[in-house]
């Protein structure tokens, strides 16, 4: 009798036990019902990325959004950078991503980023795990957070280094919505890695990149070889990027003078030199929005992410712009 009472016990209390256990699981699938299915394996949220590979049919891959998000970090500013610039990088590419998983109707994502094997390979074995937990501490500590301006998303573009100066989003962009995107002083962009080029290129070469957007001329106009007196400089924005190129016939904006040719900037001036131009290039990037050099000078004097998203973007909001379940389902 004795016996039969301890083993009904130890089954009594096993399933107690098995009980205990599962309760978490079963209240939590309970409660969050569609969700556990959009967060997938062991409570991860997983986006459709686009499949650029070459070899695959699947017009989109399922990655798992931290990995996806730190990939995307990792591909825009340098993980050596202090912690509160990586931050305010990580609410930019947030709000970016966000505002193209809201407007998107199939919920893929375009962006390219960095796999862990890339990674491995760019910074090294012997840094990948240091680094990998420094941008999801920048990606967790900004949780959810993203940039508004009048209940919606904020423009936010960002460039590696200006010329000094960082653009009016105005001139640039012809439009007065986003009237946060404002000229602000970056001396110490001038001390930044990279932040002169010069570009030594034939007459020949920049009018076959330039040809798509040269006005029609004639077809003896058309062989003519350029000189340097067909290229004039006619007007720069507040900030000193060129705004107004005259090639031949064709007046055009620095920034397609600067993406035909794969300039750094369209902060230049022109010489003559060898039977072609030297193009002088001052920062890199289109100058709009937050330059990364000055956000991470500001976080080594103390300001934070914040800060230096204000500095950047005034006038904008930082928002709760939800859990990223609810964009993806």
């Amino acid at each position: 009798m004795g016996q039969r009472y301890m083993k009904q016990k130890f089954k009594m209390g096993c399933s107690f036990l098995i009980i205990l256990i599962l309760l978490p699981y079963v209240v939590t699938v309970f409660v969050n019902g569609g969700d556990m299915k959009a967060a997938g394996k062991e409570g991860r949220a997983f986006v459709r990325v686009k499949n650029t590979s070459a070899d695959s049919k699947e017009k989109a891959l399922e990655v798992p959004w931290d990995e996806y998000f730190t990939g995307v970090l990792a591909k825009e500013m340098p993980a050596a950078y202090e912690m509160e610039a990586l931050k305010a990088q990580a609410v930019l590419i947030r709000t970016h991503l966000y505002q193209m998983l809201d407007s998107s109707e199939d919920k893929i994502l375009e962006d390219s980023y960095l796999s862990s094997k890339e990674l491995e390979k760019k910074w090294g074995a012997k840094k990948y795990d240091t680094y990998q937990a420094k941008l999801k501490k920048a990606m967790d500590e900004t949780s959810n957070e993203v940039l508004y301006y009048n209940d919606t998303y904020a423009m936010v573009p960002f460039h590696q280094s200006s010329n000094g100066k960082t653009r009016n989003g105005q001139e640039v962009l012809g439009s007065a919505d986003y009237p946060y995107l404002v000229v602000r002083d970056c001396p110490e962009d001038k001390k930044a890695e990279d932040e002169m080029h010069v570009y030594s290129l034939g007459y020949k070469e920049i009018q076959s990149k330039c040809q798509p957007f040269l006005v029609a001329v004639d077809k003896e106009s058309a062989e003519k070889t350029y000189q340097f007196s067909d290229f004039e400089i006619q007007e720069y924005d507040s900030a000193g990027y060129v705004s107004k190129l005259r090639i031949g016939d064709t007046v055009c904006s620095g920034e397609q003078f600067r993406e035909a040719l794969s300039l750094s900037s369209s902060s230049f001036t022109l010489q003559e030199a060898d039977g072609g131009l030297r193009i002088t290039t001052v920062g890199v990037g289109h100058g709009l929005g937050m330059s990364q050099w000055t956000a991470n000078e500001m976080a080594k004097q103390g300001k934070s992410y914040e800060e230096i998203l204000q500095n950047f973007f005034e006038g904008t909001n930082l928002t709760d712009g939800g859990e990223i379940f609810a964009k993806i389902e």
